[in-house]
């Protein structure tokens, strides 16, 4: 645990002592790091000593705009030297929410420059959860008679404790909001009501519960072959509004218990999903999902549970793949590669960790442990008086981050390794939203000025790749898998690879190709004209132990 350095008086320090002992506190240096945290938060937040320490005031938010905002008019508040104070919304490391009433202390230099800050705060989850709790304590959706949301949670578990036998069913109306549009303001409720009645007659005396807007859950014993006939039912009983009738189509998806999940939370998630994959088909339906796909949503809920555990304990690691430039004809980067092997789950490929990381908020952790061991990697071939480079994947969700930049500096003075030895690739959809995000442009050329390259990962997958190449800083390009993997059998991909590398060249851009499997493909890219190659022809992604430093 780190100590506090920061009262410069005996007073103060008296007074951050008390409040140890009965606040929650932490404090943060003049970049809104956290260089200390008391156990009191810790215990709250579900952080450790060890993870918290270098993480920014913004990553005890969630991304939600409005809680974002908050922190960035307390951190405005704190630059002009003036106290904040107030109830805010803080996120657990889990991703849960809680709430504290906020002391924000700022210490500022004799040229009036901010250079830390103490925040002391109070718990008072408990209180606004007895507030909700009250609010809702008729657990009755007001427009329809209902159960809400909250107590439909309530019924699911109460019926998984007895071992009751269900079907999770959910239900949301077809092309609700453009139906909306087209009628009077008495629609919307006159169809919500007209709804429902249907869905209690069909269902008789099933529990069912009004989600959102035009959203439902069923719990039933019914089997699916029944559920799914709801919708000719609808069919049989149309809606009449305003004299005109309204046929309604719905999707939704079904989720068995305990055959299928066994938590309130999976069977809501799985029961979304198979909805999801309904209405991405067209919608008009009410469907189960398939085996194999629930095969892969609870791999996916198993990886998300895992993840925390391994980050703690460093069961991760980072393997490396060699890029061979065809000029020197020798290894001059390689790819830093997140592994996960766990006992059960097998191995976990950077394809499946990242986006899941990406959705619990994970990713900048995970980030940053890559990019340590990469740059450490990478100071050991300086230090032996080899250069090596090498290249690491970047997440949208890390470059949001105001202290982005940072944080990856602050790597490279604690790796010792030279910026001028990394490479950030990136793909599309992160360069769409850089498009978007000025700051994010602004931390990518700060980052470039000392010496970091950007690559384009996927070049030529997307519709939008040759605009970023006028925008974003980049250096580099990698060519998608996709068009390697065909590069032999179709004439045309062979006439598009060689006119992205000579336009390539015309920007001044290093050209790489990845997915190379064997000599053929590696032959004509060779004749091509490109610049490096990669894949498992050149060579398997290995751990750093099985690379010898020359």
């Amino acid at each position: 645990m780190n100590t506090i350095n920061f009262p410069e008086t005996k007073e103060q320090t008296s007074l951050v002592n008390s409040l140890d002992k009965f606040q929650l506190v932490t404090h943060t240096d003049s970049e809104g790091l956290i260089t200390y945290a008391n156990q009191n938060y810790l215990t709250i937040s579900g952080w450790t000593p060890k993870r918290i320490i270098g993480k920014s005031i913004w990553q005890m938010f969630s991304d939600d705009p409005k809680n974002q905002q908050t922190v960035n008019s307390i951190w405005d508040c704190l630059l002009s030297g003036k106290s904040w104070s107030g109830k805010v919304e803080k996120m657990t490391r889990g991703g849960e929410p809680f709430y504290v009433n906020t002391l924000a202390v700022p210490t500022m230099s004799e040229d009036g420059e901010l250079q830390s800050t103490l925040f002391v705060e109070l718990d008072i989850t408990e209180d606004i959860r007895l507030q909700e709790k009250l609010s809702e304590i008729a657990f009755i959706d007001i427009e329809t008679g209902l159960m809400s949301r909250h107590k439909l949670e309530q019924v699911v578990n109460e019926s998984i404790k007895l071992g009751q036998h269900f079907s999770f069913v959910y239900l949301t109306i077809d092309h609700y909001f453009s139906m909306k549009e087209q009628q009077s303001p008495e629609f919307e409720t006159e169809l919500i009501q007209e709804f429902t009645n249907r869905l209690k007659r069909y269902f008789q005396d099933s529990p069912v519960a009004r989600i959102d807007t035009n959203s439902f859950v069923v719990l039933t014993a019914f089997g699916d072959w029944y559920i799914q006939g709801l919708y000719d039912f609808l069919k049989q009983q149309p809606i009449y509004l305003s004299h005109n009738a309204q046929t309604l189509s719905v999707s939704g998806g079904i989720v068995r218990y305990p055959e299928d999940q066994q938590t309130y939370m999976q069977l809501y998630k799985v029961a979304i999903t198979a909805a999801d994959d309904v209405i991405s088909q067209g919608g008009g339906r009410i469907a189960s999902l398939s085996a194999e796909s629930h095969k892969i949503l609870n791999r996916r809920l198993e990886i998300d549970r895992k993840m925390y555990t391994a980050l703690d304990r460093n069961t991760l690691q980072v393997a490396y793949q060699p890029q061979l430039d065809i000029k020197s004809n020798s290894i001059n980067c390689y790819e830093a590669l997140i592994r996960w092997e766990d006992e059960e789950l097998g191995v976990i490929s950077p394809d499946e960790l990242i986006p899941i990381a990406e959705e619990n908020g994970l990713i900048e952790e995970v980030g940053a442990f890559v990019a340590e061991e990469a740059m450490t990697f990478a100071t050991k071939w300086h230090r032996a008086g080899t250069e090596m480079n090498i290249s690491i994947n970047s997440s949208i969700r890390e470059s949001l981050n105001p202290q982005w930049k940072n944080r990856l500096l602050s790597i490279l003075n604690e790796t010792g390794c030279p910026a001028n030895k990394v490479s950030l690739e990136f793909t599309e959809k992160f360069a769409l939203k850089a498009e978007e995000e000025q700051s994010v442009i602004t931390q990518m050329s700060e980052l470039q000025s000392l010496g970091l390259q950007f690559t384009l990962d996927d070049f030529g997958s997307g519709y939008a790749s040759l605009r970023y190449l006028q925008h974003l800083p980049i250096t580099s390009i990698k060519f998608d898998r996709v068009f390697i993997d065909t590069l032999l059998s179709n004439s045309k991909t062979q006439q598009l690879i060689e006119g992205m590398i000579q336009f390539s060249k015309t920007m001044n851009l290093y050209t790489i190709a990845e997915g190379v499997r064997n000599e053929q493909q590696f032959e004509l890219l060779k004749e091509m004209g490109i610049d490096a190659v990669q894949g498992h022809f050149i060579g398997k992604p290995v751990p750093a132990e099985q690379i010898e430093i020359k």
